[in-house]
């Protein structure tokens, strides 16, 4: 899964032994507030905010966008070498509420941010 999203991380993400690996993803996924459930997975070497995501689209694809370039792209904003707990927050909200106020399920908002990116020809 890690792989998918970024192979530069692959070696980091390897190294993570098996023990750590079901603890930050058990508290992540048992954790009531995004805040927490974001920050178990970010203790695993190699896990940044957009693998992050990733992961938690996939246990939860109903509740979670996945942070990625050409979607950053779509909203105007830059991309960044890294990003912080409240920057996922941040985005988080704003992409709820975008899907909330065009009647659209988060993945289809997420799509559709992506596939605009794509059409621009950038990222």
């Amino acid at each position: 899964m890690c792989a998918w999203k970024t192979v530069r991380s692959r070696p980091k993400v390897a190294a993570n032994p098996e023990a750590a690996v079901v603890d930050a993803t058990g508290r992540a996924l048992a954790a009531g507030d995004e805040a927490t459930r974001i920050a178990a997975l970010l203790e695993l070497e190699g896990v940044g905010v957009p693998t992050a995501s990733a992961l938690l689209y996939f246990a939860f694809p109903e509740d979670y966008p996945i942070l990625d370039v050409r979607a950053l792209e779509s909203l105007g904003v830059k991309p960044r070498s890294t990003y912080p707990v409240s920057f996922w927050l941040e985005y988080l909200a704003a992409c709820r509420e975008l899907a909330r106020s065009a009647g659209v399920s988060l993945r289809t908002l997420d799509k559709a941010l992506w596939q605009y990116s794509k059409e621009l020809g950038r990222a």
